[in-house]
């Protein structure tokens, strides 16, 4: 009996194992790809000038190495181009420069913050954050989306 268990258990175990690793590359080949060099990142006096002012501003904190954040990296260079004169798209490497990590009180990254024109932080998100709803808050915002 308990070898029949044994087996049902070790089965069961493949199985998971199996169905993970076919999730795990599916996930993959339809994720943007996270080798994609990250946006410039605005470090120092520049990182302080963050939200922009008379600007909507989105915020980016996360870090150059971090495989979420390197899944953002060319959704933010699109926007970065996209919103050109229209919004700030920010990006701080927190690992190279922790200090704006402790001024907005980010536990973990990539972290996005949104600021109004007035400059109040008006939405925080925590995670991978896919273009579409970056685009759908913008424009919440008051951002015009028609390219130029």
């Amino acid at each position: 009996m308990k070898k029949k268990i044994r087996m049902v258990l070790l089965g069961c175990a493949v199985g998971l194992a199996v169905v993970g690793a076919v999730g795990y590359q599916l996930s993959l080949s339809s994720a943007p790809d996270a080798s994609a060099p990250a946006p410039e990142a605005t470090t120092g006096a520049a990182a302080s000038a963050v939200p922009v002012k008379g600007t909507v501003t989105m915020l980016d904190l996360g870090a150059t190495e971090c495989i979420p954040c390197k899944m953002m990296a060319p959704i933010l260079k699109e926007l970065e181009k996209e919103y050109e004169g229209k919004a700030a798209i920010v990006f701080i490497d927190v690992w190279k420069d922790p200090d704006p990590a402790r001024k907005y009180g980010v536990k973990a990254i990539p972290t996005q913050i949104f600021f109004n024109k007035d400059g109040k932080e008006v939405y925080r998100h925590t995670g991978f954050l896919d273009k579409k709803s970056i685009v759908k808050k913008l424009e919440q915002l008051g951002v015009d989306s028609n390219p130029s």
